[in-house]
């Protein structure tokens, strides 16, 4: 059954390939970036338009009439990026919240830094992390923290293993909601194919409403 699904941060590392992901599944698409231009991608299942995660009204209106709103923002990369975590988990519940009953789920992609790690810690507690990366890793830890206190919006927060980059579209993982998948050499990694299969799994087939889980191999 095809879901109609607005993507925020459609054109980055991981939004791209959760656009993949969802046509291929004839899934249909709104696109919401900031240039459509950098939208290459042609499908007919696919819309572009504008918009800004920052903006509550926005979110609202590009969210209404979609199945699913899915926030890519935020993963690392460009220093602009880290000022928009918390801020657009918040902007997006309350866009969300303008449309009342008819407010679609949001799926938001979260960070690894807050997961437990076999020694019981967590994955922020690792010596010799950069400071960026600790930035960016608490803010996404304060996004679930805000996240974590909102009920009357349908939400989901994927954390992705420790090492997440480009490669193979495996269709295989595990899930845990606290603790860091690793595999049997210590190593926690997913691929950013693999987690857009997750995150439309998890979309087609819903188990973590109003909850944060995590992917690894």
């Amino acid at each position: 059954m095809s879901t109609t699904i607005a993507l925020f941060g459609a054109n980055g590392t991981i939004g791209s390939r959760i656009l993949r992901e969802a046509l291929n599944r004839g899934h249909r698409v709104t696109a919401v970036v900031r240039d459509p231009a950098k939208i290459t991608t042609s499908d007919p299942n696919l819309t572009v338009t504008t918009g800004d995660v920052l903006d509550p009204e926005s979110v609202a209106a590009v969210a209404k009439g979609h199945d699913v709103v899915i926030s890519a923002v935020g993963g690392g990369g460009a220093e602009g990026h880290l000022a928009t975590i918390e801020p657009a988990a918040k902007s997006l519940v309350a866009g969300l919240r303008k449309l009342g009953a008819e407010a679609p789920r949001l799926i938001s992609v979260g960070g690894a830094g807050s997961l437990r790690t076999p020694d019981g810690k967590q994955v922020w507690d690792a010596e010799g992390l950069p400071g960026f990366l600790l930035q960016i890793m608490h803010a996404h830890g304060e996004a679930l923290d805000y996240y974590r206190t909102v009920s009357d919006v349908r939400w989901t927060n994927l954390s992705p293993a420790a090492s997440i980059e480009p490669g193979e579209r495996t269709g295989s993982y595990r899930t845990a909601l606290e603790d860091l998948i690793t595999d049997a050499e210590g190593n926690s990694r997913i691929s950013a194919e693999d987690y857009a299969v997750a995150v439309l799994d998890e979309i087609e087939r819903p188990q973590h409403i109003g909850e944060r889980f995590t992917i690894g191999y």
